[in-house]
């Protein structure tokens, strides 16, 4: 049961660091910014699934052995819940309407909560390794 909670939970932290320092990067590296942007757009609902479902699904595997890390990762899913339901089609909202300080206010948002599930994943991971 450890073992399966090490590794979902460090399925969602190596995804997340995938996604937000690989793939994003590279897709406005590599592609013109017209292309680029709505590509990420229709990723990011992906994105956040992936990280709500495996935070939820390591967080209930972690319950019965270690009922602090299962919280964060709880709180993991539930703000990749309103990130996803809330902060970014507020973010999508802003970039159709040209507002650039809502929109940075909002992305510059929704970049602390995905560094804080990295940071959260990080802590559980290295918590539960020493189980």
């Amino acid at each position: 049961m450890l073992e399966t909670a090490l590794l979902t939970t460090a399925l969602m932290f190596g995804g997340t660091v995938l996604y937000a320092f690989g793939f994003a990067a590279f897709v406005f590296n590599a592609l013109p910014a017209e292309t680029a942007g709505p590509l990420i757009r229709r990723a990011f609902p992906h994105f956040y699934l992936f990280v709500l479902g495996t935070s939820a699904l390591a967080a209930m595997i972690t319950y019965p052995i270690d009922r602090v890390s299962s919280l964060a990762l709880a709180l993991i899913a539930a703000t990749t819940l309103v990130a996803r339901q809330v902060i970014m089609p507020a973010v999508n909202r802003a970039t159709d309407a040209g507002a650039k300080t809502r929109f940075k206010a909002l992305h510059s948002l929704s970049v602390v909560i995905t560094l804080g599930h990295i940071a959260a994943a990080a802590w559980a991971i290295i918590r539960l390794a020493g189980l």
